[in-house]
């Protein structure tokens, strides 16, 4: 429990006390208690203000922090602030630098301003967190370790280049095998020596962007340089828990962030935590899977709300307003699908620099009234009166979708055959199916079982690592339902085509076989013709983007393209295997497709909505020692009436009993104990 020293979900946010006089200080803790606030995340980046050089350490404003907070029953999560190295390491220690994609080597300044694989920084970001767990392992504040900031960012030093070597012996044992994985007898790349090797960015093998002559070799630095940040995160974790075992260790997530393996890096983490910040007109959708995604990086565990703004932020093109009630209804949003707690990036709103224009608990104007302060007491009330309830209650459900970071790597510099093709945007359509008839739905990786779930669907699974066709057949074979979808199965964990036919390793389990992939400009499209009504699957839709173009070995052709010279050519199949079916969605069918298929394979597994409603009220469930929490909210501009049938409870948030047909005002969230 992350909770462990309060018995409710910790409130709070980013402080920097450091940036401001010690009158200022006083005021805040004022501010604090009217708002609820009982957690402040402190020192994120204040490296350079604890140590001014290499030998010299000065804690004493930070004893006077959080001495300050523990007078006023606020817990810390303390930083441990090596998310951006100091000037004076920067001017010693040149190897602490990062050089870019384009080979220029940085000079001090910004954020993630330092070189995974340098010795210097691995060094006194270790003896950081080790003084920092001495000095402060017993403080009534601590509650929470909070280890660097948002890690993210490549580097193409020398530095990296020599470990990139050491990484590839480990992983492949010889240059042989580095060469057979790598293709190099294609233009002529063959290494006969580890130092031969140079890393992938625009002065070799890059075209730009994500394009690359060689997949496997990108492939492979991108695992590196995700590897070579979590070996810093995990330097860091090790002097902190040898000091502090009992304390909980995390350190802030992005979502759909695109440089790190999270699946990998939530092995090593106590808890996940991580921060939201959609843009004005994010899908609500979008945002509910990257909440679902960041609980299922460890198999369900419920996870921290690290980061969001108050208001507006500050780095988007149009930095709109929250409108009110906005904040408190994302912020249910969050816990209904797994957070534990509810925190803010920032308490007080900085006085300069890049983010003096992001909201904040405290704006500018320095005191207690003003819109935002108002909204955001009164959730701090709210809290508090939920105490500890939802706690470490767990989301339970049939269905799984798999998201896997080397997947979306790999499909992303695939050379072809569309520059369209986004894996996010796959997996999303398939998720915002679900989130649109309040199907609760899990998202997990290669390594998650499986056994526990009815459905999974696999969008775009390009990459087939080893074993996995495996594990998806056992899935079906004993009575589960399997689905994927165009440009799977084609390659290997390294980026080299399966030969015999496409899709490879689940030719069998699917029952087709895939001859050739056509790839739509963007005003173009097909049709999905059903043969005939399938349940919920009925007439014809439209698709686009790929078109496999498919032969069935066995399996049930329940639709075919409707146009082009495939017309007549399966594009929808349904293959029976053991007890189970396996499903090939051939090409990207429309939003109407996509719904009708969930209720076809939902209503054959008997799998429920949380409740029926209109569109735009979203439904969860959170279920703790027996109980059930019911989540309503409604994302609309207007009060939406839905019929909860049997269903009936007390809402926690205002006592009231709701039950039968119910309206929810605009922007509004119940929580109701059935």
């Amino acid at each position: 429990m992350i909770n462990a020293k309060l018995p409710k979900m910790f409130y709070g946010g980013d402080y920097n006390p450091d940036q401001w006089p010690k009158e200022i200080w006083q005021e805040d803790m004022r501010l604090f208690q009217l708002a609820g606030i009982d957690m402040a995340t402190v020192g994120v980046f204040s490296w350079a203000l604890s140590q001014p050089d290499e030998a010299t350490y000065n804690f004493d404003w930070l004893d006077e922090v959080l001495d300050l907070l523990a007078d006023n029953r606020v817990y810390a999560c303390l930083a441990t602030s090596t998310a951006a190295v100091p000037a004076w390491m920067a001017k010693r220690y040149p190897d602490v630098l990062r050089v870019d994609f384009e080979g220029h080597k940085r000079k001090f300044g910004g954020r993630h301003n330092f070189c995974p694989n340098s010795p210097t920084y691995q060094h006194y970001s270790k003896l950081m967190a080790r003084k920092l767990a001495e000095r402060y392992h017993d403080h009534p504040a601590l509650a929470v370790w909070h280890v660097n900031n948002e890690y993210g960012g490549h580097c193409y030093c020398e530095n990296c280049e020599k470990q990139f070597r050491v990484w590839l012996k480990k992983r492949y044992g010889s240059l042989d095998q580095v060469n057979q994985v790598w293709n190099t007898s294609f233009w002529g790349h063959t290494f006969y020596d580890w130092d031969e090797i140079v890393l992938p960015n625009r002065l070799s093998e890059h075209m730009n962007g994500d394009r690359t002559n060689f997949q496997g070799i990108t492939l492979d630095y991108y695992r590196f340089m995700s590897d070579s940040l979590l070996s810093c995160y995990q330097g860091e974790y090790d002097e902190i828990k040898a000091i502090t075992p009992h304390i909980m260790i995390t350190t802030n997530l992005m979502g759909t962030f695109k440089p790190l393996d999270y699946f990998k890096w939530a092995k090593q983490m106590d808890i996940v935590s991580w921060d939201n910040y959609p843009r004005f007109d994010t899908p609500m959708s979008m945002i509910a899977m990257r909440h679902d995604l960041m609980r299922g990086l460890k198999d369900g565990m419920p996870f921290m709300l690290m980061e969001q703004t108050p208001s507006q932020q500050n780095w988007q093109p149009y930095n709109s307003l929250k409108r009110p009630g906005v904040m408190r209804l994302w912020s249910y949003q969050a816990v209904a699908r797994g957070a534990d707690t509810v925190m803010f990036f920032q308490l007080r709103r900085s006085v300069g620099a890049c983010e003096k224009y992001h909201g904040a608990v405290i704006e500018h104007v320095g005191h207690e009234n003003t819109r935002v302060f108002r909204e955001c007491a009164e959730l701090g009330r709210e809290l508090t009166l939920l105490g500890d309830t939802l706690l470490d209650s767990k989301i339970q459900s049939k269905i799984a979708i798999l998201f896997d970071w080397d997947n979306w790597w790999a499909v992303e510099m695939s050379s072809g055959p569309s520059i369209d093709l986004k894996y996010v945007d796959q997996v999303h359509r398939y998720y915002e199916a679900f989130y649109a008839q309040n199907i609760q739905v899990d998202l997990i990786g290669v390594d998650t079982p499986l056994a526990g779930y009815d459905i999974v669907i696999a969008p775009v699974l390009y990459m087939l690592k080893p074993g996995y066709a495996a594990k998806v057949k056992t899935f079906v074979e004993r009575g589960g339902s399997f689905v994927t979808t165009f440009f799977s199965g084609i390659v290997n964990e390294n980026d080299l085509v399966t030969l015999g036919g496409y899709p490879g390793e689940l030719r069998e389990l699917l029952g087709i076989w895939a001859e050739e992939i056509d790839a739509l400009f963007p005003d173009m499209n097909n049709q999905i013709v059903m043969n005939e009504t399938y349940g919920e699957l009925k007439g014809a839709y439209n698709c686009g983007l790929l078109c496999d173009l498919i032969h069935s070995e066995g399996a049930e052709v329940l639709a075919t393209y409707g146009s082009d010279f495939y017309q007549g050519m399966p594009v929808l199949t349904r293959n029976r295997f053991g007890k189970g079916d396996a499903w090939y969605v051939a090409s990207s069918p429309d939003k109407q497709f996509m719904q009708d298929l969930v209720r076809e394979l939902c209503g054959q597994k008997g799998i429920q909505p949380v409740v029926q409603g209109p569109e735009g009220v979203e439904a969860t469930t959170r279920t703790k020692d027996g109980k059930n929490y019911l989540f309503l909210m409604n994302h609309n501009n207007s009060a939406q009436k839905l019929d909860l049938g049997e269903t009936s409870g007390r809402n926690l948030l205002d006592g009231n009993r709701y039950g039968g047909v119910i309206q929810i005002k605009a922007k509004d969230v119940l929580i109701l104990e059935v």
